[in-house]
């Protein structure tokens, strides 16, 4: 896959030396990445969205991100590789989100953490699929005190991987009858997500942060409660309620061994993220996702790394964008977690 490095184009101030450097001057295309580092990977696709009857424009989310990262002053230590796009050109969601869960498991084989720029949120499924497919491997190790090539592989305990969704709604919905997986959309990915923890009898960890109750059936918030997830509707999501929210969601981090964290760009109010596939007539203030994303960005494992392994955005919608301003949310978001997980 050739990778366009076309977007990473900026201002330069020399005169400033290493100091002055932004990050269309540091990031590097993945064929030359010899250290590990960030990976960033592109989802182009609009088809999940398309499938479950919203607005379309999300296929040129990639690049419009990068652009808008592209100008951001360098405060990072570790390298930033650039690792392309996958396309979603022909309605074959699922082979792209195949394909994405396979960069994705592949750099975080090389122990790149990774960020992935969608697309409609039907990313978060080709995401997910590449962290399982990544701790399935790990699982199934061999048992190093054994020298008989018989022996069965011992088995490492079920990881325990927790999705943080910033998000106005569940995305837990069932695929149309008759259809099952085949046809997952924006809506199904962490519907396809717990199916999938079932099947490898992984503990399904899912905590939902900001939905919006008008956007949301009853159905699915019975559903939510049959899953054990930790939700919170936008009114609840306020300085009033801060410090209950980030306690439970703390809880929910230490019962974790790793961490998918995924923003949907609708869960902030419209005037602050006009481009995306379901403005929200209420939202979440940024302060209030700033607060939140502290103690997840904080969050180590036993060796001190991040517990993050990929964090991805999703739904930004360059279409309806005001002036680049959803876009650059992107870009500060995108900003933060690199900086914070490396």
């Amino acid at each position: 896959m050739s990778i366009d490095m076309s977007p990473w184009q900026g201002r330069r101030d020399p005169e400033d030396g290493k100091l002055g450097l932004r990050w269309h001057q540091k990031v590097q295309p993945a064929d030359q990445a010899n250290e590990e580092g960030i990976m960033i990977l592109g989802f182009a696709c609009d088809e999940g969205v398309s499938r479950n009857k919203g607005r379309t424009g999300a296929y040129g989310a990639p690049v419009a991100i990068r652009k808008a990262l592209a100008n951001l002053a360098w405060h990072h230590t570790e390298p930033v590789y650039d690792g392309g796009d996958i396309n979603c050109n022909d309605g074959n969601l699922e082979l792209a989100q195949y394909r994405l869960g396979e960069d994705v498991s592949k750099a975080l084989r090389q122990r790149h953490k990774v960020i992935v720029f969608g697309g409609g949120h039907e990313v978060a499924w080709g995401t997910f699929q590449g962290i399982g497919n990544y701790l399935v491997q790990k699982q199934h190790v061999a048992n190093p005190d054994s020298d008989q090539d018989f022996e069965e592989p011992s088995l490492e305990p079920a990881p325990t991987v927790g999705i943080i969704n910033f998000d106005a709604h569940f995305d837990l919905r069932n695929p149309p009858a008759g259809h099952q997986s085949e046809m997952g959309s924006s809506g199904t990915p962490f519907h396809q997500a717990a199916r999938f923890c079932q099947l490898q009898n992984w503990p399904f960890k899912y905590a939902c942060l900001g939905l919006s109750r008008t956007s949301n059936t009853q159905a699915l918030y019975a559903k939510a409660d049959r899953l054990g997830v930790l939700y919170k509707d936008d009114t609840k999501l306020t300085h009033q309620h801060i410090e209950k929210t980030a306690a439970e969601l703390q809880l929910f981090i230490d019962q974790c061994d790793y961490l998918y964290l995924t923003i949907d760009l609708d869960v902030f109010p419209a005037a602050v993220a006009p481009g995306v596939s379901a403005p929200a007539a209420r939202g979440v203030p940024f302060d209030i996702v700033e607060l939140l994303l502290e103690p997840i960005l904080a969050a180590k494992n036993q060796e001190g790394e991040s517990k993050i392994l990929v964090a991805d955005l999703a739904e930004y919608n360059p279409r309806f964008d005001i002036d680049n301003q959803t876009a650059r949310l992107a870009a500060r978001l995108a900003w933060t977690i690199a900086r914070a997980i490396r």
